[in-house]
């Protein structure tokens, strides 16, 4: 059965925002564009941010992977 919904988004930009909140250390982080924007499409996402962001991911190849994995193939796939 062909997709009937199709997410539009930058992966670059999508990886730039999410890796921000992860390296940002102050609690303000939470009202981000990104977090709201996650909420209402991916909630999951936040809760793998916030993981992220208690191991000390800094590495933006980490979250471009994530990026890759769920966006990329398991909602566009």
């Amino acid at each position: 059965m062909p997709r009937l919904f199709r997410l539009q988004f930058d992966p670059d930009v999508l990886t730039d925002e999410m890796l921000a909140f992860v390296t940002d250390p102050s609690p303000s982080r939470n009202e981000r564009a990104i977090v709201q924007e996650l909420n209402d499409l991916h909630p999951e996402s936040v809760d793998v941010l916030e993981s992220m962001l208690l191991d000390g991911t800094e590495d933006r190849a980490d979250v471009a992977a994530y990026v890759e994995a769920v966006f990329v193939h398991e909602l566009t796939g």
